[in-house]
């Protein structure tokens, strides 16, 4: 079984031979969409869902060209294929191409995506819950690229990198409001009096596949969702709290910085989302 797979505009490569033209606009300006996805058995969860944020994120973002379904989805399926394997990390990138309009051969798009197997959290996250602190940097209202998943994503990384010498594993950032927005990979969620608290869209914060899959959940469960603002002091005094994104599913955070979150133990609440979610997974993807 490889260990990576990739696909370059529909053609599979190796790993080892894989590249783009230096003059593509994701390496020279980061102009760039992608998704990160999870596979289950060969079949990504939500798939539609994923390219259907992309599409509308470049549609938004102005692109002259806009990403085609059918050819992402090919790209996607072409590496869940060579991959093999139940588990699999699944990557696709999309760039507006070269610069170099009259470069030999150069298509209107770079579509790349890639597949690596199992990308799994260690079980012992999910079991004890992980901490989390929150990151000295913010987001703003009037940057046009924040609620987008762009290849611009040093900002992120630099916190995340951060949190992780402080032995966390994620990063919270706030806005320019001093307001709870998202992780640094992921959505936020507290659960108070009973009740499941996420930062608004207008936050603003990335629209995820998974926070609006928990919030469908939440629903079919009888646990009532607000989504209104969230401040530190009432995301640390919260009875519960966990992240999510595609990789994570469900993550139960039991400390913020040196403040515990119930008690050190991730809660109930946290613990049937995730069960149902599994559920979920399950039903749409036959794991």
């Amino acid at each position: 079984m490889p260990q990576e797979v990739v696909c370059i505009n529909g053609q599979v490569v190796p790993a080892e031979q894989a590249g783009i033209s230096v003059f593509d606009a994701g390496f020279m300006h980061g102009v760039g969409l992608f998704e990160t996805m999870r596979a289950y058995g060969g079949r990504v969860f939500r798939l539609e869902r994923h390219l259907d944020r992309l599409t509308n994120s470049a549609r938004e973002l102005g692109w002259t060209f806009i990403p085609d379904h059918e050819q992402m989805t090919n790209c996607v399926n072409a590496v869940l294929a060579e991959i093999g394997g139940p588990d699999a990390r699944v990557r696709l990138t999309v760039t507006t191409g070269s610069l170099r309009a009259a470069e030999a051969g150069a298509a209107r798009l770079t579509m790349v995506a890639t597949a690596s197997p199992g990308g799994k959290y260690a079980d012992t996250f999910y079991e004890q819950g992980v901490e989390a602190v929150i990151s000295r940097y913010r987001q703003s209202r009037f940057d046009p690229l924040v609620g987008y998943k762009t290849t611009s994503y040093f900002g992120r990384l630099a916190a995340l990198r951060e949190a992780h010498g402080k032995g966390a594993l994620e990063a919270i950032w706030l806005n320019d409001q001093a307001l709870v927005a998202e992780g640094a990979i992921s959505n936020v969620f507290a659960v108070r009096e009973g009740r499941l608290v996420t930062p608004p869209l207008a936050t603003p914060v990335l629209p995820g596949i998974t926070r609006a899959t928990v919030i469908e959940l939440a629903a079919e469960a009888g646990i009532a969702v607000d989504e209104n603002d969230l401040t530190v002091e009432q995301l640390k005094s919260s009875a519960e709290v966990f992240l999510t994104n595609s990789m994570m599913e469900i993550m139960p955070v039991v400390r913020i910085d040196p403040d515990a979150v119930l008690q050190g133990r991730p809660g109930e609440v946290t613990r049937r989302l995730a069960a149902a979610y599994s559920e979920l997974v399950a039903r749409e993807c036959g794991k």
